[in-house]
């Protein structure tokens, strides 16, 4: 069953934050000596404390993906695609083995509607200290069309997204295998940014799940979200939903 979560905004921290996805404004991640409070580094991949803790009673971090602005995840080589998606989830599941939080988040916001304020490439590793992301999960999340698998890992079109139309789920039940997983999260990605509905798409989040002993990715093209979701909470998804599959299949295998 659902559980209704509501988090504290704080709009004081929000105010101060550097915005320079809506505005035209430095970017506070390419001057890597300003950066404190850095808890690990791998190569050019950063993992900081969030300097602007906007929601309360959280552990908050921002994982920069690599030192080149202009970059994004679709267009990275295979090596440094592959290390940070290791690195990434190797933080995550640390955070979460400590045991100090009731769960931890991780994900990426990409473009103007994604909710993301700065454009370099980067993610976010959130420790909960009093909420379960799992509680508003089930099996049904990451059910789907198939749409490819290899190695064990397995890529859908989602039939039940959280908020409508398309989302892509990628589960994956051996660490061994996530390079497999990266794999799938890039073509997706690329395809979600050059490809989706006919011209492309500006926006995406990407997250991660630890649900049921699998990792689980979804990958969520962002539209102004539709009125029939924020006002009466109906998803909805293609009526034609093999066409975009084959797509998809005929474009990247």
């Amino acid at each position: 069953m659902e559980k209704d979560t509501i988090l504290k905004f704080n709009s004081s921290i929000a105010r101060k934050k550097p915005n320079n996805v809506h505005q035209k404004k430095p970017c506070p991640f390419c001057v890597t000596e300003g950066l404190s409070d850095i808890l690990e580094t791998r190569d050019s991949i950063i993992l900081v404390k969030n300097k602007y803790p906007v929601i309360e009673d959280a552990f908050q971090t921002v994982l920069i993906e690599t030192d080149d602005c202009e970059s994004e995840l679709s267009e990275y080589s295979k090596p440094h695609l592959y290390k940070l998606i290791r690195f990434g989830v190797e933080k995550w599941l640390e955070i979460e083995e400590q045991g100090r939080y009731q769960s931890v988040a991780f994900f990426k916001n990409h473009g103007p509607l994604s909710g993301g304020s700065v454009r370099h490439p980067h993610m976010q590793i959130i420790g909960f200290d009093n909420v379960d992301y799992r509680d508003n999960l089930s099996d049904d999340s990451f059910d789907g069309h198939e749409i490819h698998s290899s190695n064990g890992v397995h890529l859908n079109l989602s039939t039940h997204p959280r908020i409508g139309f398309t989302e892509f789920n990628i589960a994956l039940d051996d660490l061994e295998k996530i390079d497999q997983a990266a794999d799938y999260i890039q073509k997706t990605v690329h395809y979600v940014v050059n490809h989706f509905n006919g011209r492309g798409c500006s926006s995406y989040n990407l997250f991660f799940y630890h649900w049921s002993g699998k990792i689980f990715t979804k990958i969520v093209p962002r539209y102004a979200t539709t009125p029939l979701y924020v006002g009466y909470g109906f998803r909805q998804v293609f009526s034609n939903p093999h066409q975009l599959i084959e797509d998809v299949q005929n474009r990247y295998f």
